[in-house]
């Protein structure tokens, strides 16, 4: 990449799964995976892109598993969102460390540990080059941290939400099962919400296509990507209104 390369957005929003945290362990944080996360989003701060930052909790606690399990669904919930919101600190502690501005806001209030989420002080805090991580969710239960990605992209008004995964895109099947399985370069949102495939669950991708935000679904392992993506080359899967975006 040239050192000239510009960035294409001025401000994303990019979903982080638990998962992604845990790299080869089998739960909890995997600190240098932490690392390489935090650098890889330095590169694309470092271009000028105001990033705000959605992390999910499954590597720690799944409230949809432990309702299985005989804990009540709501209260399940609500336990995942505190998970998230111990892997939003964890990445801000290292995001700073590295030299980033950085501020945890959350869906329910703890005010000992992360300010409330404000739509306008995100916002102020976006345009202040601070990167912005959101946590606990939507704040409600039943709703998945896709769909709370979804909804503060609309919120903070961001141009794109980037999925950073363990895979290069959206395949017709498992890719892992299914060697042979198509990978897709474009997607229409009904194409996705249709076919059931596996981007985002089907309310936050009604949310984006309401708000015309294009999803960008990549590997975030490979190194470079998400600069990649920001400076306009076609890497992973977009999903989005028009076939030739």
């Amino acid at each position: 990449m040239a050192d000239s390369a510009k960035a294409q957005f001025k401000r994303i929003l990019i979903k982080v799964s638990g998962e992604a945290l845990m790299g080869s362990l089998p739960s909890g944080i995997d600190s240098k995976i932490l690392n390489y996360l935090a650098e890889e989003i330095k590169k694309g701060r470092d271009l000028g892109v105001e990033i705000a930052i959605v992390v999910g909790g499954g590597n720690i606690f799944r409230g949809r598993d432990a309702s299985e399990k005989g804990i009540n669904r709501i209260t399940a919930d609500y336990m995942g969102m505190l998970a998230t919101v111990m892997n939003a600190l964890a990445l801000q502690d290292i995001l700073e460390i590295k030299g980033l501005p950085t501020r945890v806001q959350t869906a329910i209030e703890m005010r000992a540990i992360a300010e409330p989420y404000i739509r306008r002080k995100a916002i102020r805090h976006l345009e202040k080059g601070r990167v912005v991580v959101l946590a606990a969710g939507t704040g409600n239960p039943y709703f998945t941290t896709d769909t709370a990605a979804a909804l503060r992209a609309a919120e903070i008004r961001a141009e794109a939400i980037l999925k950073a995964t363990k895979v290069d895109g959206v395949y017709e099947s498992d890719p892992i099962i299914n060697q042979s399985a198509l990978r897709f370069d474009h997607l229409d949102y009904l194409e996705v919400l249709n076919r059931g495939l596996k981007v985002m669950d089907s309310a936050a991708v009604s949310l984006c296509m309401d708000n015309n935000i294009p999803i960008v679904v990549f590997n975030i392992y490979q190194a470079d990507n998400l600069v990649r993506i920001l400076t306009g080359e076609k890497v992973g899967t977009l999903v989005g209104r028009e076939k030739n975006e």
